[in-house]
């Protein structure tokens, strides 16, 4: 079966209601861009004809279901006998759930390479799909090749599993061309945008970000930016009790413990030789501990990607994975200590990032040397250029290339950022750090002077 059509029927078992082909177009937008009506209404024909769905009314309330039971969540992901166990306990009523504070022995007691979270035939099979080229490569390059897609895909998903109702394509429009979507409170369209920041900080310099105290609290600093009641606590350790809603999970409200657990956590995830595992490790520790008054999952989501960033091995985006069954992953954790459930979660979910960035990786065509030698440089003379509201004419590209430049290399760098403000639209100029008021007023600029 096509990937297209098992998109089709996900969406389908996953809405429980029957979805007319608008609705369906929309929730395949972000995966299938390039998809039109025609395409998809023979995609469904298709499957009608296989019996795997079925169609009910005409004319335009037409609408489509999966002839297939409704699926529940658990039923989405491979899940153990194990991690069914945990969904049975956590049905259970909150009374008869014994209440747990932090176990700090969960963290003292792990040794880095010794003991894992993650059994060894497991990492094995997430090692096998997430491997993305020779392993020598500087850090971060299989980011670069795909940062323009995880971009759009972390900072929707992240945000979706904190119930952000921003659609995957409401999203892409927001990151490249500064849309808001319409109807979104201020503070969904905050949470996608300090989403960016954040992965974008990971992305340039891959070399300094690492698994620190730093980079961690500055990582709760951009993503909490304008979304935190105290200002004054992003980027800060918490000081004061939080509590896990509908859990019987009480975290420790000690900062000095805090203090020392947060560091603790950190230096052991730093010390994993295993990408998969120190991300993994990453993943469920932070929220955990709770080290922040809010944000903590999305720490932990963005901070799970850096080990494997700087070990070139496929990022994880979050994309698919189901909102319900990563939440009792999670709390299944803080209640029991057991991982089970939350592994099965991280699988599925890892599995299907490798394969999106698989293709991508594909379809890529391999970057020009000089160009990627002097990228800071060109984006800076493009911006130096628009923002000053200059023409592209060689004359204007000479007066702002950078002096590092070496004179054998001005023609051709000067040729280059020529072409790149030539083909610069509504669609693109954001990537040159470029304002939205500022590329219409140079646009503006041009038009008048035609």
């Amino acid at each position: 079966m096509s990937d297209l059509k098992q998109d089709i029927l996900r969406h389908l078992s996953a809405a429980g209601t029957p979805l007319g082909i608008s609705e369906l177009e929309r929730l395949l937008s972000g995966d299938w861009p390039e998809l039109n009506r025609r395409s998809l209404q023979r995609t469904l024909n298709d499957l009608l004809a296989a019996e795997h769905i079925v169609r009910t009314g005409s004319g335009p309330a037409t609408v489509y279901a999966s002839s297939a039971a409704p699926a529940t969540e658990a039923d989405l992901i491979p899940l153990s006998g194990s991690s069914r166990e945990l969904l049975t306990y956590l049905k259970l009523p909150a009374i008869k759930r014994k209440p747990t504070t932090y176990r700090s022995d969960l963290l003292f007691s792990y040794q880095p390479n010794m003991t894992f979270l993650l059994p060894d035939n497991l990492r094995e099979q997430l090692h096998d799909m997430g491997r993305t080229g020779p392993e020598n490569r500087p850090a971060g390059t299989h980011l670069r090749d795909v940062l323009g897609r995880l971009l759009i895909d972390l900072s929707w998903a992240s945000s979706r599993l904190e119930g952000n109702r921003y659609t995957l394509l409401d999203t892409k429009r927001l990151i490249e061309e500064g849309k808001a979507a319409e109807g979104m409170d201020r503070i969904e369209t905050v949470m996608i945008l300090n989403h960016k920041a954040a992965i974008e900080m990971i992305a340039e310099a891959p070399d300094y970000v690492g698994i620190d105290r730093m980079t961690f609290l500055n990582l709760h600093a951009l993503l909490s930016d304008g979304l935190m009641k105290d200002p004054a606590s992003s980027g800060r350790l918490r000081r004061r009790p939080v509590d896990i809603t509908g859990s019987v999970y009480t975290p420790t409200a000690i900062p000095q413990r805090i203090e020392e657990c947060f560091d603790v956590i950190l230096e052991k995830a730093r010390e994993i030789n295993d990408p998969i595992e120190a991300s993994f490790f990453i993943l469920v520790h932070i929220p955990y501990l709770q080290p922040f008054e809010d944000v903590n999952k999305r720490v932990s989501r963005l901070g799970a990607n850096i080990p494997l960033i700087k070990a070139n091995v496929s990022p994880l985006s979050f994309v698919d994975m189901s909102e319900t069954l990563y939440l009792q992953g999670m709390q299944a954790f803080y209640e029991t200590g057991k991982t089970d459930l939350i592994q099965d979660v991280y699988l599925a979910a890892y599995e299907r990032s490798c394969q999106r960035y698989a293709a991508i990786s594909k379809s890529m065509v391999e970057p020009d040397p000089f160009r990627l030698e002097w990228r800071r440089e060109l984006f800076d003379t493009v911006h130096a250029v628009v923002v000053s509201g200059q023409r592209p004419e060689p004359a204007a590209v000479e007066a702002h290339i950078p002096p590092a430049i070496p004179g054998e290399d001005r023609e051709r760098f000067g040729d280059m950022a020529l072409a790149e403000l030539m083909s610069l639209h509504e669609g693109n100029f954001m990537r040159y750090r470029i304002r939205p008021d500022q590329f219409l007023a140079w646009k503006s600029r041009l038009e008048e002077a035609k």
